[in-house]
């Protein structure tokens, strides 16, 4: 199943290789942007039950959700709307008017109860960091172990996350991903070993 998500993915143009310039200002030979993911109902539907499936077979109970905004906050819909857990959204920064919070839903995350994070990319892990601390921010004594993440670049995040107490659930790998696309024709022996050497020099600890 991973394998025919990754070639979806892939159709759609949601992974690309070439040449991009990443947030933290490097250049890397290969881009993952699944924000049009919520532009195909299908798709958008099996990556959700993908994520949703990670945290049921590792035996995470998970009383609500919450999305890393903003491309994740359709996957973290989705599982709510389909499996009837309460979502609470995360703002990147609070409003200057009304309640200013940060966290919208924060009745449902009592003290004891488990909010699972949902993530599309994790490369370092801050993203889910920050919204793990901000959550635990807004309602004490919330449990926030556990991330479902669609891919996990493999440059540190997962070590990190789980240092912090948070484990990672991955529907795949840039290593699965390059060996599905390379088996399939997709990409050439030279775009894989730039991605390969570009993961192996970048490393966060």
């Amino acid at each position: 199943m991973a394998s025919d998500l990754i070639l979806s993915l892939h159709g759609i143009g949601a992974i690309k290789f070439g040449e991009f310039t990443l947030k933290s200002g490097l250049k890397s030979p290969v881009y993952f942007d699944f924000r049009d993911v919520s532009c195909f109902p299908s798709l958008l539907r099996t990556v959700s039950e993908a994520l949703w499936k990670a945290a049921q077979d590792a035996d995470v109970r998970a009383d609500s959700v919450c999305g890393v905004p903003y491309t994740a906050l359709p996957f973290a819909t989705v599982i709510a709307d389909r499996h009837e857990v309460p979502m609470v959204i995360r703002r990147k920064e609070a409003k200057s008017y009304g309640t200013a919070k940060l966290i919208e839903g924060d009745r449902v995350l009592t003290a004891g109860s488990r909010c699972l994070i949902v993530e599309d990319v994790v490369t370092s892990g801050s993203s889910v960091l920050d919204t793990v601390k901000v959550l635990k921010e807004a309602a004490e004594g919330v449990l926030v172990e556990d991330a479902v993440v669609l891919l996990d670049r493999q440059q540190g995040g997962r070590q990190k996350l789980l240092q912090q107490g948070v484990r990672m659930h991955s529907i795949f790998t840039v290593a699965e991903v390059l060996t599905v696309l390379h088996g399939n024709g997709r990409i050439t022996d030279a775009e894989v070993e730039a991605v390969k050497q570009f993961i192996k020099d970048n490393q966060f600890s």
